[in-house]
């Protein structure tokens, strides 16, 4: 049988939801994202016209696009009616993959029978724009990567088909940008080759492809003929996360205590941004030698930022840590988790912070966790 999947994608979905909330934005070129020294979280499509992109740093995009309106952002709004499109969704899609804030997977493999896939599927995207107010596009093919990409050329407000036969003719005029995993290095290393569109690569050996980029040569290859077998994952969120360390003897040492504690917020963190979460609460948790436990929590803007949860983490032991007595164990815990992307919440970091953070992720995601990572998380005498 031939599978059905659906890409559904929120168009520009933080400036959407702003509009939803103040109608005068409608039409006008908006800017979600930091201070002046912040970058672009997402733009309207008013500005896309002068070149503003995602990432760009917010001094940039004003000198391309003067007229923006740059707006802070609300993760607490974004993620509310995130959920909200999520739940019309699962009310009517019986196998649903919520893959980021803003996107979805519909499996409708065998609807057919009693449906039209892409009518039924028209429908929901109706369903969502009539009970929220934001625009929605979709395309329908037989696998995940081909209906994302066809999503990404629908948009906005669109919608699209890509049945088997036509799969090939609609990806092979296309630049190799358009690949999901293809990102900027990517990019230029098979550029300086000759490979820029679609149907280029996909002619190429495969392990010719792995000589140039590694083990996703494969992977990357399969995708650029259309090639894609991996299943819509059932939708669930992900409830918390969280690491607790005993000590060997019981201790008393507060400043070795906030390094453990710090070291295991950015190990935390670290671990949201790799999965694409975002936490709304920090909790964290004391045990004396007496075996007396405590815990407080604090809840706060969606994040998934070191520094941020650090000081969250560090003044909620302050106030947790009220007897002079040994502790034998603390914890920190994340909960209140939804998918995002991190990059899009750091509406009060600057570009150099942000950079900062991908550096590092890069150096963990290469050699490991312990890799890399602040002073104050390391200590060396606590056991």
């Amino acid at each position: 049988m031939e599978r059905a999947i659906v890409h559904m994608d929120l168009d520009t979905f933080f400036v959407s939801c702003e509009r939803v909330i103040n109608s005068e934005l409608v039409g006008k070129p908006v800017i979600i994202g930091g201070g002046d020294r912040g970058v672009v979280a997402s733009c309207s499509y008013e500005t896309r016209y002068f070149g503003v992109h995602s990432a760009m740093p917010i001094k940039m995009a004003l000198r391309l696009c003067p007229e923006a309106r740059v707006i802070k952002g609300d993760m607490e709004l974004y993620s509310r009616m995130s959920q909200d499109v999520t739940e019309i969704i699962r009310e009517k899609v019986p196998v649903v993959e919520k893959a980021s804030i803003d996107e979805f997977y519909l499996d409708l493999t065998g609807m057919d029978r009693f449906f039209g896939c892409y009518k039924w599927t028209g429908e929901v995207a109706g369903s969502v724009i009539k009970n929220t107010g934001l625009p929605i596009s979709f395309a329908l093919s037989t696998n995940k990567t081909v209906s994302k990409i066809g999503t990404g050329e629908a948009k906005p407000l669109g919608k699209f088909e890509i049945r088997e036969e036509g799969i090939r003719p609609f990806l092979n005029p296309l630049s190799i940008r358009k690949i999901p995993m293809v990102g900027n290095v990517t990019f230029q290393l098979l550029s300086r080759v000759g490979i820029r569109t679609i149907q280029t690569l996909s002619g190429m050996p495969v392990d010719v492809l792995q000589q140039l980029i590694g083990k996703n040569g494969k992977e990357l290859w399969k995708k650029a003929n259309g090639i894609d077998e991996t299943p819509v994952i059932p939708y669930s969120e992900k409830k918390s996360i969280s690491k607790e360390h005993t000590f060997s003897t019981d201790t008393i040492d507060i400043e070795s205590i906030k390094s453990i504690i710090t070291g295991m917020v950015e190990n935390l963190a670290f671990q949201l941004r790799e999965s694409g979460w975002l936490t709304s609460t920090v909790v964290v948790k004391i045990r004396y030698s007496n075996f007396d436990t405590e815990t407080k929590q604090f809840k706060i803007a969606y994040t998934a930022v070191d520094h941020t949860l650090t000081r969250v983490a560090l003044d909620l032991f302050n106030k947790l840590y009220t007897r002079r007595m040994r502790l034998r164990l603390v914890g920190v815990k994340f909960t209140g988790l939804v998918h995002g992307n991190h990059q899009m919440n750091l509406f009060e970091d600057t570009e150099e912070l942000i950079s900062l953070y991908q550096t590092m992720d890069r150096i963990k995601n290469r050699f490991g966790k312990a890799a890399v990572g602040k002073a104050s998380g390391f200590n060396f005498n606590i056991q």
